[in-house]
């Protein structure tokens, strides 16, 4: 919701390697419950306008569970399979809105 996306086309070198994939994401770094415990919902809407972001849910309580703190750091994520000849990055896209079905 409030760290870049990242376009990336792979493989480049290894496709045996990574299975003729590229990474989906960076993972989570704490469960759901966890992030309920630490964010809530009205907290990081609040915060993330602060930052221009829109975020659009039916549910501050899903917006809580997907706190960007909730994640491993995408840019090392995105940064480890560019430079293993994974993936290559392609372009960084700034979120403006987020919408949570």
């Amino acid at each position: 919701m409030g760290t870049p996306s990242v376009i990336m086309v792979g493989p480049v070198l290894r496709s045996e390697h990574a299975f003729v994939s590229s990474c989906h994401g960076a993972g989570r770094r704490l469960s759901r419950h966890q992030a309920l415990k630490q964010w809530h919902g009205r907290q990081m809407v609040d915060e993330l306008r602060g930052r221009g972001i829109i975020i659009k849910s039916p549910s501050l309580r899903g917006v809580a569970e997907e706190a960007p703190g909730a994640y491993k750091d995408s840019t090392a994520v995105v940064e480890a399979a560019h430079l293993a000849g994974l993936s290559r990055k392609v372009a960084t896209l700034e979120p403006v809105i987020c919408i949570k079905g």
